[in-house]
């Protein structure tokens, strides 16, 4: 990020529309795809429609409707796009979990407990708009946040606490509740490099030793990015977490880049985890497996059941897929977390998951077009950087889904089952709509967003 003069203050007001009228529309309109999705698995699996269907209509979309009063009331700026693509992801998640739900017997209920997270993480959203309103607050704790989020990072090693799952030990266990902090850990991360970054850019842009063309930081600034090397290392090694070490190293690379516009530190990240991955192919085994289900999953039917089982799914659904409710995605291990994408692939088909990627891009340009038009560079960091946490996250679940990457245990955002992650993500929803808003305000030709009444002097209005 270039160094930013501060411009003076001009006549002209640049005015956003708030257009809470067409979030509500799209809300109820994407809201609909989920609940469809509801319906139709009833309807083909026992030929009537669901007798809650009232009682679920009115949660369901009591929901959307709550979430867009608050939006509506306390952040009358927000971007209108982000809330209903969330809405439709999350929607068509839990059809999809209780279109699972109905294949065993006796049917399982998982659908309502994520149906209940989904509350919470919306509790969650909104104390988040209640509370911050401003983003810059989040500026004033960089080292605490950034020790708070490493300890969360590292917690599931301690032990005691730390309860491995699907081979990953990644997950506490606390009074028979089971968390993933590195949930959390990503938010606190992203605030505190954002912080960190915007604070020391300058010093982290000088330039080092000159090698192979390249100007290399200089040694002194090494620390911050070593510290997250070893973490994701240790995250690859003792948590055997691939994505997470991935997800987590990425962010630091992304962010630190933007902040000082210099390739070398991409470079030389980049070459970190490289080193890190060989090593850990070498010398562990959950490295060598991933990589082996990804080139030849025939190699092993046992081992790679998982990933054959969703390449089958695809092929079974075709382009248009099976239909809710046709399909068979209980087949497949794990369909309603990790492989869930291969699920939705199956019913709604090639076409449909490309839909929800389109959705998924839609959401991440509506982040990064809010990170371009932040007033701050704290903010314009914190938006490119969670928005990459999305965009670095999808790629890598989707991609590992489809054999485009090696299968990774990250979760497909605000689909796939589990608390979690769905009530980080809300979170996150949460503060992007508050760095929309504080960006969209109407304000003057400064960096510091003020409020229409103090800016009724002004002449000119400028509509976009």
């Amino acid at each position: 990020m270039s160094e930013q003069v501060q411009p003076a203050v001009s006549d002209e007001v640049i005015v956003y529309r708030k257009r809470r009228g067409v979030e509500l529309l799209l809300l109820l309109l994407a809201q609909s795809f989920g609940f469809a999705g509801w319906i139709i698995t009833d309807l083909n699996l026992y030929g009537e429609l669901p007798s809650n269907l009232i009682v679920v209509a009115c949660i369901w979309y009591g929901m959307g409707v709550a979430a867009h009063l608050v939006v509506r009331f306390l952040l009358p700026y927000a971007d209108p796009i982000i809330l209903p693509c969330v809405f439709l992801l999350n929607g068509l998640g839990l059809a999809m979990i209780y279109r699972i739900d109905q294949i065993p017997e006796p049917i399982k209920d998982d659908s309502m407990t994520q149906l209940i997270w989904t509350g919470l993480g919306l509790i969650l959203f909104a104390a988040v708009i209640i509370v911050l309103r401003d983003h810059r607050r989040l500026q004033r704790y960089p080292y605490l946040m950034f020790i708070g989020g490493l300890f969360l990072l590292l917690l599931p090693l301690m032990p005691g606490i730390g309860h491995a799952s699907g081979g990953a030990q990644i997950w506490i266990r606390v009074a028979g509740f089971s968390f993933q902090p590195a949930e959390i850990a990503k938010i606190m991360l992203a605030i505190a490099f954002a912080a960190y970054f915007y604070e020391k850019r300058e010093v982290l842009a000088l330039a080092g030793r000159r090698f192979l063309g390249i100007e290399l930081p200089r040694a002194r600034d090494l620390g911050p990015i070593m510290i997250m090397w070893g973490a994701s290392l240790a995250v690859m090694v003792f948590q055997n977490d691939l994505g997470t070490s991935l997800l987590f190293f990425g962010l630091f690379t992304v962010m630190i880049y933007i902040a000082t516009e210099r390739p070398a530190w991409p470079i030389l990240a980049g070459t970190l985890f490289i080193g890190a991955a060989l090593a850990a192919y070498k010398f562990t085994n959950h490295v060598p497996r991933r990589v082996n289900a990804w080139l030849d999953p025939f190699s092993d039917y046992d081992k790679n059941l998982q990933i054959i089982s969703a390449q089958f799914g695809f092929a079974w659904g075709g382009l248009f897929g099976r239909g809710w409710g046709l399909g068979r995605p209980g087949l497949t291990p794990l369909a309603k977390s990790d492989m869930i994408a291969a699920a939705l692939g199956e019913e709604i088909g090639v076409l449909g998951l490309m839909a929800i990627i389109m959705v998924y891009g839609l959401l991440i340009a509506r982040g990064f077009k809010t990170a371009l038009t932040a007033p701050d560079g704290f903010g314009k960091l914190l938006a490119a950087g969670l928005s990459f946490v999305f965009a670095l996250q999808v790629f890598a679940i989707i991609g590992g889904v489809t054999r485009l990457l090696p299968l990774t245990g990250l979760t497909t955002p605000f689909m796939s089952q589990g608390g979690s992650s769905l009530i980080a993500n809300w979170i996150i929803i949460g503060i992007l709509m508050v760095i929309s808003h504080r960006a969209r305000m109407p304000q003057a030709a400064t960096a510091a967003p003020q409020e229409v009444g103090d800016l009724e002097a002004h002449t000119a209005v400028i509509s976009r």
